[in-house]
């Protein structure tokens, strides 16, 4: 996942407020597979809607951009522990 599909995700987002959420949750939770969903409560943004698959999606980038940072500060030429390397990414 790039940066520019995340973007391109978040600039498609939509707002309900939150007495529509509690009307129709489902139809709250429809219109969030495609794009993040700003639920507002008294005109302010308070929470936000994703579905499963960006949600993960996201997870999975974070994980990733954690894991390049750990790899990029080893110093192979230490000769590091992979255990130690492997504890540091929680594999």
């Amino acid at each position: 996942m790039t940066n520019d599909l995340l973007y391109v995700k978040f600039m498609g987002m939509t707002a309900i407020s939150i007495s529509k959420l509690k009307e129709n949750p489902s139809k709250a939770i429809f219109q969030a597979l495609d794009y993040p969903l700003a639920i507002e409560n008294r005109n302010k943004i308070s929470a936000y809607l994703i579905g499963k698959e960006l949600y993960e999606k996201f997870v999975s980038y974070l994980e990733n951009r954690l894991d390049t940072a750990v790899v990029e500060k080893t110093d192979f030429k230490k000769g590091k522990d992979f255990e130690l390397l492997a504890k540091e990414l929680g594999v």
